[in-house]
């Protein structure tokens, strides 16, 4: 099982990188089109919501309860398991278009009635329209990369979101190339129509990837009492709901930050009666710094969690296999994760300047310092949004969706109050510390629920001892980080460079600092890791076996 779970983090964290780099690319263009603004907000919200729903639905919930019955189904009878994908997928896309349709007519009627007629929440609205469409496509492509995962296709399927990253850059780099940036309203509406276009195109992409292609529209969308596939529907929409709940907290947590930092456009700009904390920028703030979190914990946190599912429904009904995989899957998501969360708290001002400000445009020196702080709250809690997507995945591969839903409940209450206690004096990145301490208290919670409800250890002696090693490693990167981001400006100032000055921080200057202090973070993290006897680079560069034909005999999940 080792070989198989690196080699599928491998393939997935490696697309996935490749993606996030697109991504980013599309994240600085759109920043510098629309920077720290009102249309910089609206156009984060319209982007974000539909691709909320495709987290909580299509990669989360819904995967979470398809994955462990699609492979039961496989095991047993392949057509049976065919009819049964078909079956989800047609009724996912039907219902998720059912609420896009409602949710379309709601803001027509909005945008034609008195709320429609402030320009800056018309705008929004107006967004909005263009991009839910989105949902539908994007929670579909979500599902069919969760049958390519159990074929053992894990490229097909972390691919596709570069096609998406690819339409937006073309979009905004049209406008930026050609020195329109004051027409932002328009370049708002092209980058969000050409997201449109592309959630079609990556519908495509993965049902072409399919060995066996659902059909979107069956004769039947209902299945008798005596039908085989009736059983696998019952368990996995049984399972469904507490999954919605139980993995999409962090998206839960997402959406309630997105309507506080919405609160000035949507509503108004007070809150009860008082000023509010908040502005028209802060959403756009809010997004783009957590862009930059996010891009650590979608290439390895979710990829970790994303190949080990399936593993683990696998080996559900072997405690000691599952363990081992359970194990195995937590401390490489820490190996991983850790480093990534101290990293980014001690380069975050020279990030942030590099990616989101230029003499193109971006955000002001506000907005700049605003978006450091923000992802100085989002940062430390890395480490735990890895470690909940496993934990998490291993409820449901024991077929537990209850006390993982339970928690979350309690998780989100959580950050609704820390929300409402932090934004006041700390205004965006109040939101953005509310979400990392509630992960890092669900960790612990899902930890010690584990091993009372599913029988199994997920933290022994050993384990621990390696964590510890993790976290021992982590402080000697740190070390070398703070030393070069203190002495680089030192040494920069004795070279006499006529390019740069390291006194006024210009954006050279700060590229120079994030190009140094981030090769030195990751060369002094391997020389630790190598120094302290670490097997997690021996564990990621496992091959999976093979079989006489030379394939790998456990992708098939046959």
């Amino acid at each position: 099982m080792g070989g198989l779970l690196a080699a599928a983090i491998r393939v997935v964290s490696g697309f996935t990188l490749l993606s996030r780099f697109f991504g980013l690319a599309r994240d600085i263009l759109t920043a510098h089109l629309f920077g720290n603004s009102l249309i910089g907000s609206a156009f984060a919200n319209a982007f974000a919501i539909p691709n909320i729903f495709r987290r909580l639905f299509g990669e989360g919930a819904l995967s979470a309860a398809f994955i462990p019955e699609y492979v039961k189904a496989r095991k047993s009878d392949p057509a049976v398991a065919d009819r049964f994908a078909q079956h989800v997928v047609s009724l996912l896309f039907l219902v998720s278009g059912l609420i896009t349709l409602v949710v379309e007519v709601i803001l027509l009627v909005l945008l034609f009635s008195g709320a429609g007629q402030d320009p800056e929440r018309r705008l929004s609205f107006q967004l909005l329209i263009v991009m839910l469409p989105m949902m539908p496509l994007v929670c579909l492509t979500a599902i069919l990369g969760g049958m390519l995962q159990v074929q053992g296709k894990f490229g097909p399927p972390a691919a596709a979101p570069i096609i998406l990253n690819l339409f937006q850059i073309l979009a905004g780099g049209y406008f930026l190339m050609i020195h329109k940036q004051h027409d932002r309203p328009a370049a708002a509406y092209a980058v969000g129509a050409a997201a449109l276009l592309a959630s079609v195109v990556q519908v495509v992409w993965c049902m072409g990837a399919l060995s066996k292609r659902p059909s979107l529209l069956p004769t039947r969308l209902t299945t008798g009492a005596d039908d085989p596939v009736t059983p696998h529907t019952r368990v996995m929409f049984a399972r469904f709901v507490p999954a919605l709940i139980g993995l999409g907290t962090i998206q839960i947590n997402t959406m309630l930050d997105q309507l506080w930092a919405m609160w000035p456009i949507w509503i108004g700009p007070t809150m009860l009666g008082h000023e509010y904390p908040l502005d028209e920028t802060s959403n756009s703030i809010l997004s783009y710094a957590m862009r930059l979190y996010q891009f650590p914990l979608g290439v390895f946190g979710i990829a970790v969690a994303t190949a080990i599912l399936p593993l683990l429904s696998r080996s559900a009904d072997n405690n000691t296999d599952f363990e081992s995989v359970l194990k195995r899957g937590l401390r490489l998501s820490l190996f991983i994760g850790l480093p990534a969360s101290i990293g980014l708290v001690l380069i975050r001002e020279p990030i942030i300047t590099v990616l989101f400000s230029g003499s193109s445009g971006g955000f002001d020196a506000d907005g700049l310092t605003r978006a450091a702080a923000v992802l100085t709250g989002f940062a430390p809690g890395v480490w735990a949004y890895s470690l909940n997507h496993v934990l998490t995945r291993a409820f449901y591969a024991k077929g537990d969706t209850t006390t993982p839903m339970k928690i979350s409940m309690l998780m989100v209450a959580l950050n609704l109050v820390l929300n409402l206690i932090l934004i006041w004096p700390l205004r965006e990145a109040g939101l953005a510390w509310a979400t990392g301490l509630s992960a890092m208290i669900q960790t612990f919670v899902l930890a010690i629920y584990v091993r009372r409800k599913l029988g199994v250890t997920p933290i022994d002696s050993a384990t621990l001892r390696g964590m510890g090693m993790v976290v021992v490693a982590t402080l000697m990167m740190a070390l070398c980080v703070y030393g070069t981001i203190v002495f680089t400006p030192r040494v920069l100032t004795s070279l006499q460079l006529t390019f740069i000055d390291p006194a006024t921080h210009t954006w050279r200057s700060n590229l120079v600092y994030l190009i140094v202090a981030t090769f030195t973070g990751m060369a002094s993290f391997a020389a630790a890791s190598v120094v302290l006897r670490l097997p997690e680079f021996r564990w990621l560069l496992q091959r999976a076996p093979k079989g006489a034909d030379g394939r790998p005999v456990e992708m098939t999940f046959e």
